[in-house]
C-alpha cells in the first residue's frame, strides 16, 4: 500500500454554513474539517473516536471469528473481540465555529482499499501507535507521507507498555523532520482533544507553507 503514490487530495477539506445576520446580512456560522484516525489493528482508534465524539459515534464493528485468525494478528491484544470493518465516525467541536468530523480507518491489510476513499478531502490524520507493536503503524505512516497528507503520531500509553519519549518514537519510525509525536490516553476525552488540536495546528502550518511556496 505505502509504495504507491497518488495524486494530490481532491475534494473540499471544509464545509461552511451561512445564516442570515442582522438586516439580512450573511454570516459564516461553522467550518467542518475532515480528520482521519489511523493505525494498526487494536491500537485504540475506535476508543479515541468514541471518547472525544460529542455525538453517538457510528461504528461498523464485527465480532472476530475463527476464520479471521489466520489474517488478524491479535498478539498483544488477545482480549479484543471485535474489529472495525469499514469506518468509525464521530464529531467534536474544537471551538465556536470549528468542528472536526472524525473518520476511523480499519487497521487490517484486507481493508486498506477503503483508505483512498476515506482520505479524500481530509485535512490531516492522527496515526495511533502502540509501543508494544510499533511496527503496526508503519503502513499508516508510509501512506500519509507518500500522499503528503499532514499527520501526527499519537502514542497510546497502555498501562502495561514501556514508556518512550516522543523523540525516541520519532527516530524509531524514521519520521520526516517536524512531524509531531504526542503521548496520549485514547480513553480520555481531554487527551484526545489535545491530539486533535495539535494536528489542526500542524496541518494549518503545512497548508500555509504550501500556499506560500505556490505563489513564491
Amino acid at each position: 500500500m505505502g509504495s504507491e503514490r497518488s495524486d494530490a487530495m481532491s475534494g473540499d477539506t471544509a464545509e461552511t454554513g451561512e445564516t442570515a445576520g442582522p438586516e439580512g446580512t450573511a454570516e459564516s456560522t461553522a467550518m467542518a474539517l475532515k480528520i482521519l484516525v489511523a493505525g494498526g489493528f487494536g491500537v485504540g482508534k475506535t476508543t479515541l473516536v468514541g471518547a472525544v465524539s460529542e455525538i453517538r459515534p457510528l461504528r461498523t464493528e464485527e465480532l472476530l471469528s475463527e476464520a479471521g485468525q489466520s489474517v488478524d494478528d491479535t498478539e498483544g491484544v488477545d482480549r479484543k473481540v471485535t474489529t472495525t470493518v469499514a469506518m468509525d465516525f464521530g464529531r467534536i467541536t474544537i471551538r465556536a465555529g470549528l468542528s472536526l468530523y472524525l473518520f476511523g480507518t480499519p487497521g487490517q491489510d484486507r481493508f486498506w482499499f477503503l483508505w483512498d476513499e476515506l482520505s479524500q478531502g481530509a485535512l490531516g490524520a492522527v496515526v495511533l501507535a502502540d509501543t508494544r507493536r510499533l511496527e503496526d503503524c508503519f503502513p499508516a505512516v508510509d501512506y500519509f507521507e507518500h500522499r503528503q497528507i499532514p499527520f501526527v503520531v499519537a502514542v497510546n500509553c497502555f498501562s502495561d507498555a514501556r514508556t518512550y519519549g516522543a523523540h525516541d518514537v520519532s527516530r524509531a519510525l524514521d519520521l520526516d523532520r517536524g512531524t509531531p509525536v504526542v503521548l496520549c490516553d485514547a480513553r480520555d476525552r481531554d487527551s484526545g482533544k489535545e491530539v486533535l488540536i495539535r494536528l489542526v495546528e500542524y496541518a494549518g502550518r503545512r497548508h500555509t507553507a504550501r500556499l506560500l511556496d505556490s505563489i513564491g
